[in-house]
């Protein structure tokens, strides 16, 4: 999948290893989680990340103690 994906603010180098590898990158905080295929998030603060799941039913990535070749291969299974 070379989907659209909205990563949190801070994964900054992980915004950009995605678009890199073909990934349309969008911030989490300014878009409609309705169009984006998958959400990557931080995992530092995990209300937001269960309160996410809960508003959308895309796939929601916690990028805690991944790298980014991981998260990368996260998303080429969805």
């Amino acid at each position: 999948m070379n989907g659209l994906i909205a990563v949190e603010k801070s994964l900054t180098r992980l915004a950009d290893f995605l678009e890199n590898k073909g990934y349309e990158v969008v911030d989490l905080d300014e878009s409609s989680l309705d169009t984006v295929d998958a959400v990557v998030v931080s995992g530092a603060d995990n209300n937001l990340m269960n309160f996410e799941t809960a508003l959308t039913d895309v796939p929601v990535i916690d990028a805690a103690g991944k790298s980014a070749a991981d998260i990368l291969a996260e998303l080429q299974k969805l």
